[in-house]
């Protein structure tokens, strides 16, 4: 066994605990004042010691330090209760800290000003002092921490009372002396009260707010709207519905303009929302879909046909003619693509409006291009019961299932609009511009999302255009042309994930089990398999993108190539996977097969042995089949190895399968033969412990076939004018390397699944009889 370890960075205890300096007590004390009033039981112990019996006077004088006599004392001190016939009354001293006791009390105390008694016992040890010198230079300290900050919330308090009264004395200047608003001149109030008077200008500002709410209305239905007749008593314009001033504004305004009324704003309590927010975030959605439909609908010359491919390409001279960047100019370094694609999807226009809406439906949906997904504020919730006029803030985390492109985090506005009966359409733009980030923003989404049009068999036309800017130099050399050519974030890997996802739901809800499908599974138990073959699937992209929502720690090895990415995570108190030390490692080649061809090789069971060391070096029998689409490639099966002599046990493979337009997966993983049997029965999935690996296959980009010997994309693996396509493969293994959690990770572990790459990757070359 190698003596080198791979662990995670440990942090050394010193001789004084870590968890002293992370009390939130140094917080408390900064943000209340009136710390000392508060309910912890250690610092009411602390400052009420004296319910017993006060400090001798002895206690107090060497608990003073230089920080602490603040006021300068002589410091001599006699006891008045010495007796008549007693020796005289010796002088006692100051007990003075070193300034070096004083620097590191000081440093200690910004960290944990509530230090206990062990805490307490260590520093005196540390700084030569008794353990109630330093109790009682605490103390001091708190107090006079708590004396400093009372001066200053007071200071504070003083200059924003000076303020108001200076405010105050303004606006009663301007109520003895009004302007009228219709003529300029001095206004006639007579004996109105100063609170009528307030309530008059507050309605004033509501009705020139009401004015801009009615514009943006008008600009989102299409049409001049109106707002509600305002009463003319002054009583009725002071006073609400509920007999009280309305002086302040709810977070629900509701505008009675009949069916066609602006939808309401909602505001979450957890976000200042501000009306001025609601309607910067309105303005740009509108703009958004505007130039979503454009673009959806206008043909040459803002969209030309590629002559190798076939696919549409963005003229982006003619965009810049035809549109204002509502998100502001392209940040300097970042490139664009942009990419549409039309196809005809298994779901009415109402059912997908919803999927696209919910955050957890949507990711569901489209689960292996999703790795994570949050509605952050819902500004409207729609209008007449329906999704039309429907605005929210979201965030995702998109993906494509290789190691060497990273995730793509984007914040952004969706924005629902009804165009016409059974015509809907949704838009995603992002919102840098207008919201500020804490993180830095790798990519950038323009106006993107779908047209959806119902069509009369129950299907549906859906025009899909994805629009983005990003920083490319993230981005391995091979996966470039990829991207750059709208394909691996594009609008075909959208709509092909709808109609692969859409047609397997048809089937699923179908009465009619598939000639293929093996009866002997229950309904309950194809459930039950299709939800265990979801979570693998799952578990199996957490491991190649490695997303927030996953908790991956990278490693750094120097024995293991440069391409291949290696993660550990602790598995601890899950269900579905044994508990451990789980090790992942993944990478990307290109091959110079078709996509086509390479998926047929990795799915087909017979020739498993060809690559799999699972398989015992012989075919593998499908156990059991649940078809998912029409293609027989789309499935969920069930492997039995063969054991090959009496000493090897037969074990089960559960896989899923999927090919579209835009890709395919090969997902697998060793399951409990006990366990399957309690799932085909219709039993709970959740309790099947299982680490996944597999394969994602891609076409290579246009252009692109491969990398040469400098590291630099290859544009033609040919010497004449034709060209080869190829195929972008992910390698991806998680393996148990210990069933300790505590346990340290070996080196001898990361080379056993680094060489398990590296031979996987071999062996399939060597059988599809590719160049090494």
């Amino acid at each position: 066994m190698p003596t080198g370890v791979f662990s995670q960075p440990r942090l050394v205890s010193s001789s004084i605990p870590k968890n002293m300096f992370n009390s939130p007590g140094l917080s408390l004390a900064l943000q209340q004042p009136n710390i000392d009033n508060q309910g912890d039981e250690t610092r009411l112990g602390e400052n009420f010691e004296g319910s017993i019996g006060r400090r001798s006077r002895e206690e107090e004088h060497e608990s003073r330090s230089g920080s602490d006599n603040m006021d300068g004392g002589s410091g001599d001190d006699h006891d008045p209760t010495t007796a008549a016939g007693d020796k005289p009354p010796r002088k006692k001293r100051y007990h003075r800290h070193t300034p070096q006791q004083i620097q590191e009390l000081e440093a200690l105390f910004k960290e944990c000003p509530h230090p206990d008694e062990k805490q307490r016992l260590e520093l005196s040890k540390r700084l030569c002092l008794e353990t109630r010198q330093v109790k009682f230079w605490f103390q001091n300290r708190r107090t006079q921490m708590k004396t400093q900050l009372e001066r200053h919330e007071n200071s504070l308090l003083r200059q924003e009372n000076d303020k108001l009264r200076a405010e105050n004395m303004s606006i009663r200047d301007a109520m003895r002396n009004p302007i009228c608003t219709n003529c300029g001149g001095p206004a006639i109030i007579g004996d109105m009260s100063l609170e009528e008077q307030l309530l008059r200008i507050e309605n004033a500002r509501l009705k020139d707010e009401l004015d801009r709410v009615c514009a943006l209305a008008g600009k989102f239905l299409g049409r001049p709207i109106t707002g509600p007749p305002l009463p003319n008593s002054s009583l009725e314009l002071g006073v609400g519905t509920n007999g009280t001033f309305g002086t302040t504004m709810a977070t629900t305004t509701t505008l009675p303009l009949g069916h066609d009324a602006l939808p309401t704003m909602v505001v979450p309590s957890n976000r200042p929302a501000t009306t001025l927010d609601r309607s910067m975030f309105l303005e740009l959605a509108l703009a958004a879909m505007d130039e979503l439909v454009k673009m959806a609908q206008t043909d040459e010359p803002l969209w030309i046909k590629n002559i190798e491919g076939g696919r549409e390409m963005l003229n982006h001279d003619e965009y810049l003619r035809t549109f204002t960047p509502c998100i502001g100019l392209k940040p300097n370094g970042f490139v664009t693509e942009a990419s549409r694609e039309t196809g005809v999807v298994i779901i009415n226009s109402l059912a997908l409006v919803e999927t696209l809406m919910d955050s957890n439906r949507w990711a569901e949906m489209f689960h292996c291009m999703i790795a994570r997904t949050s509605t952050t504020d819902v500004i409207s919730n729609g209008m007449g019961g329906t999704r039309n006029g429907a605005l929210q803030l979201m965030n995702a985390e998109l993906q494509i299932l290789s190691p060497l492109v990273p995730v793509r985090e984007v914040s952004f506005l969706r924005f629902c609009k009804q165009h016409a009966e059974g015509v809907w359409a949704v838009v995603d733009v992002s919102i840098d511009t207008i919201k500020e980030s804490t993180t830095f923003v790798t990519c950038r989404r323009l106006p993107s999302g779908c047209v959806v049009q119902d069509m009369p068999n129950g299907y549906s036309k859906v025009i899909w255009v994805e629009h983005a800017e990003y920083d490319e130099s993230q981005v391995h050399q091979l996966y470039r042309p990829l991207l750059s050519s709208g394909v691996g974030f594009g609008a075909q890997r959208w709509v092909a994930t709808l109609q692969r996802q859409c047609e397997c739901l048809a089937i699923l809800m179908s009465s009619t089990v598939p000639t293929r499908d093996h009866t002997a599974i229950t309904a309950s138990g194809r459930r039950s398999m299709l939800k265990l073959a979801q979570r693998m699937t799952d578990n199996f992209c957490a491991g190649v993108c490695a997303s927030t929502v996953h908790k991956w720690n990278k490693l750094n090895a120097g024995n293991v190539d440069e391409d291949v990415r290696v993660m550990t995570r602790k598995s601890i108190d899950d269900p579905g996977e044994p508990p451990g030390i789980v090790l992942s490692a993944a990478t990307s080649v290109w091959l110079p097969v078709s996509p086509q061809r390479l998926f047929d090789f990795l799915r087909d069971e017979r020739l498993r042995s060809e690559w799999d060391i699972l398989s015992n070096g012989g075919p593998m029998q499908e156990m059991a089949h649940i078809a998912k689409g029409q293609d027989h490639g789309n499935c969920v099966s069930l492997l039995r190895a063969s054991a090959m002599n009496a000493n090897q046990s037969s074990m089960l493979i559960l896989q899923e399968t999927y090919l579209d337009a835009a890709g395919s997966l090969v997902v697998y993983a060793p399951v409990d033969i006990p366990a399957m049997h309690v799932v085909m029965n219709g039993g709970d999935s959740a309790y099947v412990a299982l680490l996944p690996s597999g394969f994602a296959i891609v076409p290579d980009g246009p252009g692109s076939h491969g990398p040469i010997s400098n590291g630099h994309v290859n544009g033609n693996t040919g010497g004449g004018s034709s060209s080869v396509g190829g195929s972008l493969l992910t390698v991806a293994f998680q393996i148990l390397v210990n069933s300790l959690p505590t346990a340290k990770l070996t080196v001898e572990s990361v080379e056993t699944v680094n060489n398990l790459i590296s031979c996987t990757v071999q062996k399939i070359k060597a059988a599809l009889q590719c160049e090494s």
